[in-house]
């Protein structure tokens, strides 16, 4: 029994010292995805929403939000292992357009939404869906 011990607690150091970088690695990063409903009102009245938006992953359906202009809506992911993490909308501007779009990519957001306080913002605007890593720099990633 002694010898497990021996062989035992150096192993587990040893392991223990391997996951140490791993402690503040995407896979414990808590992102934070923004979806922000500024199109026009146009015919709309001020409260009605003028925009449905369904998000969901290959195992989480957020459902259908209805959105009036100016509302945000927010939810929260962690990447996975594999790192294929992929949450996707489909924002449908009610009389208008629908347009699907990829609102986390693990590949391709692990870095890019780390900036402004991990979080992913998009803006569905009237010429389209955009992206900002910093909440200031707009892209329009998504054109309708």
């Amino acid at each position: 029994m002694g010898n497990l011990k021996s062989v035992a607690l150096p192993l587990l150091l040893a392991f223990s010292l391997l996951l140490l970088p791993f402690s503040e690695s995407i896979y414990f990063t808590n992102y934070h995805i923004h979806v922000r409903n500024d199109l026009p009102l146009l015919n709309s009245p001020p409260n009605q929403p003028n925009l449905l938006l369904h998000c969901k992953s290959k195992n989480k359906d957020i459902g259908d939000r209805p959105m009036a202009k100016g509302q945000d809506y927010t939810w929260d992911t962690k990447i996975n292992f594999f790192r294929t993490t992929l949450f996707f909308c489909n924002a449908r501007w009610v009389g208008h357009k629908s347009r699907s779009f990829d609102a986390f990519d693990a590949i391709r957001d692990e870095e890019r939404c780390l900036e402004y306080h991990t979080s992913c913002m998009w803006s569905v605007r009237s010429d389209g869906i955009y992206f900002s890593f910093n909440n200031a720099t707009w892209y329009n990633d998504y054109p309708w």
